[in-house]
């Protein structure tokens, strides 16, 4: 049974047992690109990065790797939209030693300027590297097209000149004001000792200040569409994304939705994989995802395509948003789609690190969690009329938005394939 404490500080604490030979420690903190301002887009990320460069236990570049591999250990850390993660992994009779060195890199990073220059250039290449993977910058530039001008809609890595330009006073000021104990979450998950392991957490974490939990801005509706965008790229291979606004984490038509992305694109029997790829043979990957934020989400299609067949997969996406309005999804294939999730959601959950996460995001978000025998339920009592429900609120002609990467320099074409 998952176990849940919250110390004098106000930090949480998430316990979740495992009989595994090996234990992880996360720490997530409620600091992303939205709770950034457009001047220091990026700042989360080149954060989480420069927390490895050194600590004042632990002083010189290097040092918390080298530590880490001498223990076996795995890890790493990433930002969200709405968070940022710290995580080991490590076999259990090594716990002690990783949590005392995550707590460290959380808590005591001593920004050498030096070292900030020095992974300022990682940073930028890490942003080179995105720029030249088209399957991974479309996702961008849809998110961009859907919210716009505001942090939703701004790159979590931000952009080169942004990284260049953030300074050290910056990054102290940012940190202090969102690592603190009010925003921070501990997730232990493995075989451990509890009375023990709380202790440390006590030891190490108590330490943060109990200071006022600053929120991030509300993120407003973007304008009406349909709306497309292209970013011009000479290639053989468009790369695009085709959704609509979806559902906050605090939606309960969220599972629905599930429901729905599984009849979509969830695995190579899936409504979009069969008839664009099977089909039509003109995409090696497609896929649906939907996702939620705390007052946002949004439900996407993407997939990579022969420039001449670009159209026609499009038209393909959009018959069969508009066949879900009409048609009921027949009980075999509904009952496929959720046994997808529920199986898919149990065999993600096999390792220590995989439970921290899905435990640890939860909690971080919204100060709940969930296991997964419960959202099994939830999911397993969605209705093909939900399903139809779900596709009629959501896949309306004002709502649609595509992203493309291509050898194209307008939109016109494909705004009209929006609006027929």
């Amino acid at each position: 049974m998952v176990k849940k404490f919250k110390l004098a500080n106000g930090l949480r604490v998430v316990f979740v047992p495992q009989a595994s030979p090996t234990a992880t420690a996360m720490v997530l903190v409620e600091a992303g690109s939205e709770y950034e301002t457009k001047k220091i887009n990026g700042l989360s990320h080149f954060l989480e990065h420069l927390c490895f460069k050194g600590t004042k236990k632990r002083p010189k570049p290097g040092m918390i790797s080298r530590e880490l591999d001498s223990l076996g250990a795995e890890s790493n850390a990433f930002t969200n939209q709405e968070y940022t993660g710290y995580w080991a992994k490590v076999e259990k009779k090594n716990f002690e030693k990783i949590l005392e060195i995550v707590a460290d890199l959380y808590l005591n990073p001593i920004f050498n300027p030096e070292e900030i220059d020095k992974e300022r250039g990682v940073v930028i290449e890490e942003l080179n590297m995105y720029e030249d993977t088209p399957m991974r910058k479309v996702e961008e530039i849809w998110h961009n097209l859907v919210y716009g001008d505001q942090p939703a809609g701004w790159d979590i890595g931000g952009t080169k000149k942004l990284v260049s330009g953030i300074t050290r006073e910056e990054i102290i000021k940012y940190r202090s004001e969102h690592y603190v104990a009010a925003k921070t979450v501990v997730v232990i998950a493995g075989n451990v000792n509890v009375k023990k392991t709380r202790a440390l957490v006590q030891k190490y974490f108590g330490i943060l200040p109990k200071t006022a939990r600053l929120k991030k801005g509300k993120t407003k509706a973007s304008a009406k569409g349909p709306k497309a965008i292209v970013k011009f790229k000479k290639s053989e291979q468009d790369h695009l994304v085709l959704g609509v606004p979806g559902f906050d984490i605090f939606d309960k038509r969220r599972y629905a939705l599930y429901v729905l992305a599984s009849v979509l694109g969830y695995g190579m029997s899936s409504r979009l994989f069969h008839k664009i790829r099977e089909e039509l043979g003109a995409a090696y990957y497609v896929r649906a995802n939907s996702s939620e934020g705390l007052d946002h989400g949004e439900f996407s299609v993407a997939t990579g395509t022969a420039n001449s067949k670009t159209e026609t997969v499009i038209k393909a996406i959009l018959k069969e948003f508009a066949r879900l309005k009409v048609e009921l999804v027949p009980p075999k294939e509904l009952q496929k789609a959720k046994d997808i999730i529920t199986s898919g959601m149990v065999m993600g959950l096999e390792t220590s690190d995989q439970l921290a996460n899905f435990y640890g995001i939860q909690e971080i978000l919204v100060a709940k969690t969930m296991s997964p025998e419960e959202m099994s339920k939830r999911i397993n009592t969605v209705t093909a009329e939900d399903v139809r429900t779900i596709a009629r609120t959501i896949f309306k002609k004002e709502k649609l938005n595509l992203a493309i990467i291509g050898p194209y320099k307008g939109d016109k074409k494909f705004k009209k394939l929006l609006s027929v």
